[in-house]
């Protein structure tokens, strides 16, 4: 019996993740070595427990990077480098969205167009393209979709349904309708629900309301939100109402979902500059989660929100405080590939 492709949740089972090393000619030239300090923690955590595919600009980085990872006592052997040239290092947005088919894999190579045109994006939109000519990948096939579409923007239970946020689609898309976007999605992605939330947003991100920042499912059953407990912060109504969107949700099942709030760190500021600081953002890896942390009291209690919506999980914090400077995160910055999809 011939299975139709399936979009897999992120906690399933993966053969290694994928990022890109920052460098000088990144946004990231300011702060290198505060990031690269990031980088460091986030390889030294996933490659722990799995392989790390990472992209580097050239030898010098490739080299550089090693180093920083060696002294840091990361196994290398767990490491494999890929030398392309690309604008910047979110992965999530400008990676492949990969479809299990059968024994085989689609990957999507959705267009990326730095979140609606705001930044330089031609090289990492070939980026993709890149790695798979490269065979990298086994058993797969690539397919590109000329739709303006980021990873960071979609959320799947794995058992087809998606959840995102119209607000963004919207702004990549204005010319076109809710049930055409909705259809378009569905079918690329072979999802056959799609929960859009309407509220929803954080200072500080330029993403306009990607998903990741906001609301991740927990399983089929479950939805971790990132809320906001403070009457007087900007954020109060809008997350509020966004979480009586979620409660409205149903299940396939037709249940509530059982819904788990993430604590609301206190304003991280940069020249006057809010920061979006989402405990949302996490990653989950094989037999781990690793969470954002920003140095903040509620780090605790986020760690412990999320053991409690992934009891199967170790919860890793992640220094990310660096990261938010350039407006995204741990999830931002990184794609999962699923098991066997690595050569």
């Amino acid at each position: 019996m011939n299975q139709s492709p399936r979009f897999p949740a992120e906690w399933e089972p993966q053969s290694a993740v994928l990022i890109a090393w920052p460098h000088a000619g990144t946004d990231w030239a300011d702060r290198l070595a505060e990031v690269e300090g990031t980088y460091v923690a986030l390889v030294a955590a996933i490659s722990r427990r799995q392989a790390v595919l990472i992209c580097v600009a050239d030898a010098a980085l490739q080299d550089h990077a090693c180093g920083l990872l060696s002294a840091a006592g990361v196994d290398l052997a767990r490491l494999r480098f890929e030398r392309l040239p690309y604008d910047d290092t979110w992965l999530r947005d400008s990676g492949p969205i990969t479809l299990r088919d059968g024994g085989r894999y689609r990957m999507l190579d959705f267009h990326f167009t730095a979140w609606g045109g705001k930044f330089e994006a031609g090289l990492d939109d070939q980026i993709v393209a890149t790695l798979f000519e490269r065979g990298l990948f086994q058993h797969a096939s690539r397919e590109r979709i000329d739709f303006a579409l980021e990873g960071g923007g979609i959320e799947t239970d794995g058992n087809g349904t998606l959840l995102s946020t119209w607000t963004c689609l919207h702004e990549r898309h204005p010319e076109a309708s809710r049930e055409q976007i909705t259809r378009q999605l569905q079918t690329w992605l072979h999802q056959d629900r799609t929960l859009w939330l309407d509220h929803g947003y954080l200072e500080g991100d330029d993403t306009d309301a990607h998903i990741d920042t906001l609301a991740r499912f927990a399983g089929r059953d479950a939805i971790v939100y990132q809320g906001c407990d403070d009457p007087g912060d900007t954020h109060y109504a809008e997350l509020g109402a966004m979480a009586t969107e979620l409660a409205a949700f149903r299940t396939r099942d037709g249940q509530p979902y059982r819904l788990f709030e993430l604590p609301w760190a206190q304003p991280i500021l940069d020249e006057g500059r809010r920061l979006a600081a989402s405990y949302a953002n996490f990653l989950i890896i094989n037999g781990a989660l690793l969470m954002p942390a920003y140095g903040d009291a509620a780090d605790v209690r986020a760690a412990a929100v999320l053991a409690e919506a992934f009891p199967a999980l170790e919860i890793v914090p992640v220094p990310c405080r660096a990261l938010i400077w350039q407006n995204g995160s741990l999830h931002c910055i990184t794609m999962q590939l699923p098991e066997g999809l690595l050569a």
